[in-house]
This record gives C-alpha cells, sequence and structure tokens, in this order.
C-alpha cells in the first residue's frame, strides 16, 4: 500500500476518533440531551453545569485521549507529517462531527491531546496558559481564548513545522467561542465554580425555610381568625 493510502486511513481514523463524543453518551445515558442543557456545547465546561464533576472529568479525560490516539496511530502508519494532517483531522472530527450533524465541541481538550503526542513539551506550555487565565479570570471561555490567540506564536517558536495547521486550529477555536465571546462583551459569562451544587442546596434549603415559615405563618393567622369568629 502506499504512503499517501496510509495517509488517508490514519487522517480518517483520526476524524472517527475525535468525533465521539463522550459527553453526548454520557448524557444520553440519563436521559439527557447535553445540546439542549446549560451552553448546548458537548464540553467539559457545559458537562460539569449539567451532569456533575464526575461525567465532567471524564468527558476531559476521553477527548485528551482521542487527540494523543489518533496522533499515535498517525506515527504508525505514517510519519510526523502524517502525525500532524491526522492531528488536524482529530480536532476538526471534534468540532463537526457527522453522526452529531457537525454540532461538536469546542476543540480545547483534544488540542491539548493531540499537542501531548505531538510535542509535549508546546502542550505543557498551552496548558500553563489556560490554568493561569482562568485562575485570574475565573472564566473558563477567557483561558481558552487566550490560549487560541497566543497559540501561533507559541507555537511558531516552538514547533514551526505545526504553524500552518497551529493558525489554521486557533481560527477554529476562535470561531467556535463567538457565543462566549459576545457574553463576555455583554457581562454575562458566568464564573467557573466547583460549590455550584453546593450553593443551590444552600439555596434552595434557605427557600424552603422561607416557604414553611410563611405556610406556618399563614396557618396561624387562619388559626386566630376562626378563634376570633367562635368569640
Amino acid at each position: 500500500m502506499s504512503e499517501n493510502a496510509y495517509l488517508i486511513i490514519a487522517v480518517i481514523i483520526a476524524y472517527l476518533l475525535g468525533s465521539l463524543s463522550p459527553s453526548s453518551l454520557l448524557a444520553r445515558a440519563k436521559g439527557i440531551d447535553i445540546h439542549k442543557e446549560g451552553s448546548g456545547n458537548p464540553g467539559t465546561t457545559n458537562t460539569l453545569r449539567v451532569l456533575g464533576k464526575k461525567a465532567a472529568a471524564i468527558t476531559l479525560v476521553i477527548d485528551i485521549f482521542k487527540g494523543v490516539l489518533a496522533v499515535s496511530i498517525a506515527f504508525w502508519l505514517t510519519n510526523e507529517t502524517g502525525a500532524m494532517y491526522a492531528a488536524f483531522a482529530a480536532f476538526i472530527g471534534h468540532l463537526y462531527p457527522i453522526e452529531m450533524k457537525f454540532k461538536g465541541g469546542k476543540g480545547v481538550a483534544v488540542a491539548f491531546g493531540v499537542l501531548l503526542r505531538l510535542d509535549w513539551k508546546l502542550a505543557l506550555v498551552m496548558l500553563a496558559v489556560i490554568a493561569l487565565t482562568v485562575l485570574i479570570t475565573r472564566k473558563v471561555s477567557v483561558g481558552s481564548l487566550v490560549a487560541a490567540g497566543s497559540f501561533p506564536f507559541i507555537c511558531w517558536y516552538m514547533y514551526p513545522k505545526f504553524l500552518p495547521f497551529g493558525i489554521a486550529m486557533a481560527a477554529f477555536m476562535i470561531i467556535r467561542h463567538r457565543s462566549n465571546i459576545k457574553r463576555l462583551i455583554n457581562h454575562e459569562e458566568g464564573n467557573i465554580s466547583f460549590k455550584k451544587k453546593v450553593v443551590d442546596e444552600k439555596v434552595g434549603e434557605v427557600l424552603r425555610e422561607k416557604e414553611a415559615a410563611e405556610v406556618a405563618a399563614g396557618v396561624d393567622a387562619e388559626k386566630a381568625t376562626s378563634a376570633a369568629d367562635e368569640k
């Protein structure tokens, strides 16, 4: 079989691996359509909001792993150039999966996965950019956008061979975050919080106590009225 045939096979496998959506499968198992809940994005952040920390962790790990696996298979079948094409194919598969009518995620986790296999040092630098930005702003979308905007420059310095793919990936990632950009401009983008469930439970408890107090007050008032009528 020719080198071009192996390259095509590697790219197809990468796209199919990238199109796998763990969050959609986890949500479907609970009778939920992840595309109709929260932000509608089948990514880690929305999975955290809709399904909780465990499902979000599973989604993150699988999204990263499928990127690593796609590039690893490409290295086995082809060479570094083929692996770079496969990396981009896995990224596109995640963004535009054919079985979900091309409605996929935003590509941050799978991008980290493919970079981890291509150049782990570059991957860790990008992870540090995201982590530091999220730590400062408490907004995952800002971390992703800062990483996307800086990626071509960092890629040019650390892994120039991948620069054409890096520019394309950064552009796609920014486009996929356009709804986040609108919310950021309108000051409507929420902060990330792993304590949301606890806060919601406390708020619910306060509301239930308030409702119980109001009901009790209503019962007391009714009794008082009845007693006055009897007199």
